[in-house]
């Protein structure tokens, strides 16, 4: 049996908004993750529908202690290398960077904390792989620029990219730029601090936003060749293809017009330049997105490096308006397909459709890939002796991985690594609760933020020891 490249960067991965806590510390400033709360108000203000803009007491907020991976990180850091992790994918705080967004200089504490967390990982000897921005924009450019609404977010981000690829050139070497870039088109507040006010062109508004973030992009793609040309830079998107409902030739358009719109970005950011489906999609809704010159230029000449992406489940689409029986899966709302089963949160579960992802992907970009997120999120009970035998996270994974073996070994595609997310439990993104676990590693926490925050060794962890120490051979 084949395993994988004697190099291939096995991990886990997280979100600082998810796991680190000290929402306030050590000179941090207030993020937008930060003012989401749990409960009824989340998806409202996620969405940019509701405006939330500070913390009021009414409300939990599951970002601000979360699994205080703050004070922890040393403690987390030793069991990712119990575990044999060669790559650990982190993000960076922006705020705890530069707290307002707008300031003269950065914030020494939010820098050295880092540069502790870069060295924990070196000294295990594990790659660090970092998310510049994770949903995360300081509140203050949101009161005061509109966020990604201006084009001034453009220069912030550069600032933030300036400083930290100095700080860190010899620490790190693989960087991508935006997490889940195309959530910005479904989860607008999250994926670029956007607030909509009554009566705004919420699409043409969306467009713009991700323009500014595509020149940030090639922006901070830019200035990391020149810092250090050993920087690898990726994009960075919520993928799974789009499958037919049926071989009717209008279902099989929609699924092509569902993959596009989340290629969007991808095509951008890779290719260097607007396909000609979204200038006709603008030109047809009347959407104007205004660009600076140079934009062009500057977009071909910054292509990232490598192409990285989530991978949870596939979906289903069809053009018949009477074929209405969805479920949920990562925000996208889908079909469900009755040749897959599905997690206790509805997401369905597709092995086949990451290999077929892979391949999508690949034959679009012939660029290295990167899977930096795909897990199970589910329900974990401890047994009478305080363990987690959690073999349904262990079957999701194992056939996953399988579908990855083939992508190399049969089907050709170049693949740097697998992060499994949420490799130490955390706050789910969507739903802000804890009970929706993803780690191999257990975090005493409930929805409501209460446990002693105490981390045990679930079963899945010693089976992924096992995965990384054979190369993926023993599964």
């Amino acid at each position: 049996m084949k395993g994988f490249p004697k190099d291939f960067l096995w991990g886990g991965a997280t979100a600082a908004n998810q796991c680190e806590g000290g929402y306030l510390e050590g000179g941090k400033g207030l993020s937008t993750v930060d003012v989401i709360p749990a409960g009824k108000d989340r998806f409202p203000v996620m969405l940019g529908k509701k405006k939330m803009l500070e913390c009021d007491r009414e409300h939990y907020y599951p970002s601000h202690e979360a699994i205080d991976f703050y004070h922890r990180y040393k403690d987390d850091i030793r069991l990712f290398a119990d575990m044999g992790f060669k790559c650990f994918r982190l993000s960076l705080s922006w705020t705890r960077i530069f707290p307002n967004g707008d300031d003269k200089e950065p914030n020494e504490e939010g820098l050295k904390f880092y540069d502790a967390v870069f060295d924990e990982c070196i000294k295990q000897g594990i790659e660090p792989l970092v998310t510049i921005t994770h949903f995360d924009v300081p509140i203050n450019l949101v009161k005061t620029i509109n966020s990604w609404k201006s084009r001034k977010m453009v220069q912030h981000y550069e600032r933030l990219c300036e400083t930290i690829f100095t700080r860190y050139k010899n620490k790190v070497k693989y960087w991508l730029t935006f997490n889940e870039i195309n959530m910005l088109l479904h989860l607008p507040f999250v994926g670029a601090g956007l607030v909509f006010e009554e009566g705004e062109d919420e699409e043409a508004i969306k467009y713009q936003a991700a323009h500014h973030q595509l020149i940030a992009s090639a922006k901070a793609t830019e200035i990391a060749h020149r810092i250090n040309p050993e920087f690898k830079i990726g994009c960075m998107l919520a993928a799974g293809n789009t499958y037919a409902n049926t071989c009717a030739p209008e279902d099989v358009w929609k699924a092509l017009e569902k993959d596009r719109e989340n290629y969007f970005f991808i095509d951008v950011q890779s290719r260097g330049e607007y396909p000609n489906y979204a200038k006709k999609m603008f030109e047809i809704k009347g959407i104007n997105v205004v660009m600076e010159p140079g934009d062009e230029e500057l977009l071909k000449k910054n292509t990232v490096d490598f192409v990285s992406f989530s991978y949870y489940a596939s979906r289903l689409t069809s053009a018949d308006p009477k074929a209405s029986s969805q479920t949920e899966g990562n925000v996208f709302a889908t079909l469900k397909n009755p040749y897959l089963k599905a997690s206790e949160w509805g997401w369905q579960i597709d092995p086949i459709g990451l290999r077929i992802t892979l391949n999508s992907l690949y034959d679009r970009y012939q660029k290295p890939l990167f899977i930096v997120e795909n897990g199970l999120g589910a329900i974990d009970t401890l047994d009478s002796q305080g363990n987690i035998e959690d073999d349904y996270r262990i079957e999701y994974l194992r056939e996953h991985i399988k579908a990855m073996r083939a992508a190399i070994n049969e089907d050709g595609v170049e693949l740097l690594g697998y992060t499994p997310w949420g490799c130490i439990d955390l706050v789910s993104a969507s739903t802000g609760e804890m009970k929706k676990r993803y780690g191999f590693i257990y975090v005493d926490n409930d929805n409501e933020g209460k446990g002693t925050l105490i981390r045990s060794k679930k079963k899945s962890f010693y089976w992924y020891k096992n995965v990384i120490t054979t190369n993926g051979k023993e599964l």
